[in-house]
């Protein structure tokens, strides 16, 4: 071998040597942070097993039969689609209705608009879910009200529509201003040349919006639309501060499931088993929402 091989190879490994060295902390995070604790769930989920006694049963599939078997498992499932078909949509449409409204306004005026859109997201969970339900209390001033003046008696929390709308509600509130942050970024990036030229050409403010704004937005509307997914199937401080997962399990989700099975029932193993189960699922539905979005992007985007 030639000395002008010898010393590119020896050139390469060194360079190998500190690529690897480059990227030793990314590996150490990604083995105990997450192969060690997922192969440990795996292990976990095989087990009956209350974290405190020092013999673990082995069990091996059972759990997940148990899973599958079990009612409250059943609706959480069904109550996670029927939180993220709403949360989404209207994290969607009021997101993309504050973005209008506030690329509307003078641009003075935005950055205030937009610091006050953006503070319900950074409100607590614990203490707005806190502060509904002092609201909607029996003897709230709201409840009075409409007991008195219109001869409403709502139990709210007790009525399986009323105490999931309160929630979607919540939930929709607080991250409709934070969304529309993203349809804003995307908005300021159409160049005006182009929306000049549809104004020249006769197209009006609904033709502008629904079919120049709307289509360069998609790659942003994919993104909001991942993330209300991810937000609304991982609910959880609002149904367990407020209702508890009921009435008669009408707002309970994967979460609290979880939780009460874990560190109410001290069944670990088949909290683990649920947990793997649902996250399989929520990557089975955000690959779904992500290949139809790719599509319509690619159909209709600009």
């Amino acid at each position: 071998m030639s000395p002008k091989k010898i010393r590119h190879r020896k050139y390469n490994r060194r360079e190998n040597l500190v690529g690897w060295l480059l990227n030793l902390p990314y590996l150490a995070y990604t083995l105990f942070l997450f192969l060690i604790p997922l192969i440990w769930a795996f292990w976990l989920s095989a087990q009956d097993w209350n974290l405190m006694s020092s013999s673990p049963k082995f069990v091996g599939l059972d759990n997940y039969r148990k899973l599958f078997l079990s009612k409250n498992v059943h609706q959480a499932f069904v109550n996670s689609f029927r939180y993220l078909i709403p949360v989404v949509l209207l994290c969607l449409v009021f997101g993309l209705l504050i973005a209008f409204v506030v690329n509307a306004l003078p641009k003075r005026a935005r950055g205030v608009a937009s610091v006050a859109m953006f503070i319900p997201y950074l409100t607590s969970g614990v203490a707005t879910s806190v502060l509904v339900k002092y609201m909607f209390a029996y003897n709230s001033i709201l409840n009075q009200f409409l007991r008195n003046v219109f001869g409403l008696k709502i139990s709210w929390f007790t009525d399986k529509t009323a105490a999931f709308c309160i929630i979607v509600g919540i939930v929709v509130w607080k991250c409709s201003g934070y969304y529309a942050l993203f349809f804003l970024s995307a908005l300021s990036g159409i160049p005006e040349d182009v929306i000049e030229a549809a104004q020249i050409d006769g197209a009006n403010r609904r033709q502008i919006n629904f079919r120049i704004r709307i289509p360069m937005m998609l790659s942003s509307i994919s993104s909001v639309i991942a993330l209300a997914a991810g937000l609304a199937l991982g609910i959880y401080t609002e149904p367990f501060l407020l209702t508890s997962g009921g009435p008669s399990g009408a707002t309970t989700t994967w979460t609290l499931e979880i939780y009460y099975s874990a560190f109410t029932k001290f069944d670990s193993g088949y909290a683990t088993a649920m947990a793997i189960v649902y996250a399989v699922e929520i990557f089975i539905i955000l690959k779904i929402l992500d290949v139809v979005m790719r599509r319509l992007t690619e159909k209709f985007g600009c």
